[in-house]
């Protein structure tokens, strides 16, 4: 079963009536749009973007187009292939799929933080967006709608390539997303592996400080919030 889905005998929260989904859904959308300023921050870092950006902001600079215009198009397409490989959807991986792009459009639009200017400023400023990324992720997750389209590939992934661990599977899909995004004009550089390499024990860090253990969230599948919503 996809980690991601794992029932609990304890669930975190609760989302069995129609107006408690509606609750958790604001809940998510809140904690992406601030897990949108988080990417936003790492990007105006300065010192290379995280994977998943590299290829984000390279397809917006190839194509003439906005981050969040890219970020939208890359997560529906992801989420289209879980689909296709047949892992549990959840109502808030569409919200994911949408928001955290476009609040990354908003935050340039107001021109929220000034680009850092070396790495004296660009590493302390990629710290904090991790961190922001960190605890969003964690108000995200406790809305029990689902996890990231990214998340969820790769434990597809994962599941298929029985004899790889999990790991190298992620090392994998990370290169492959930085390697096509450099090709695309995105920036590679020290931030980029600060965000490879850290994002990880800065979100465990995180998920201790608030006493948070992800793996006893129950995710509440797609049909079954559209069942209890129309019920």
């Amino acid at each position: 079963m996809n980690r991601f889905f794992k029932r609990s005998s304890a669930p975190l929260c609760d989302n069995r009536t129609g107006g408690a989904i509606a609750l958790n859904m604001l809940i998510a959308a809140a904690a992406l749009f601030v897990n949108g300023f988080g990417v936003y921050l790492t990007i105006q870092a300065g010192i290379g973007a995280a994977p998943w950006d590299v290829l984000n902001i390279g397809l917006s600079r190839s194509l003439g187009i906005l981050y969040g215009t890219a970020s939208v198009s890359v997560s529906f397409a992801i989420l289209a292939l879980d689909i296709l490989l047949k892992e549990p959807i959840g109502i808030a991986m569409f919200i994911d799929a949408v928001v955290v792009g476009k609040a990354v459009d908003f935050f340039n639009y107001i021109h929220a933080v000034p680009k850092a200017g070396d790495l004296r400023t660009g590493i302390p400023m990629m710290i904090a967006g991790l961190f922001v990324l960190a605890y969003t992720q964690y108000a995200y997750m406790m809305a029990s709608l689902g996890c990231g389209p990214r998340d969820t590939l790769l434990v597809a992934l994962a599941k298929r390539a029985k004899r790889i661990p999990i790991g190298a599977v992620s090392i994998a899909l990370l290169s492959a997303a930085t390697l096509i995004g450099w090709l695309l004009g995105g920036p590679v550089g020290v931030g980029t592996l600060i965000c490879a390499f850290c994002t990880g024990p800065v979100m465990q860090a995180a998920f201790r400080s608030v006493r948070f253990d992800a793996t006893r969230v129950h995710h509440q599948r797609l049909q079954d919030s559209f069942r209890t919503i129309f019920s």
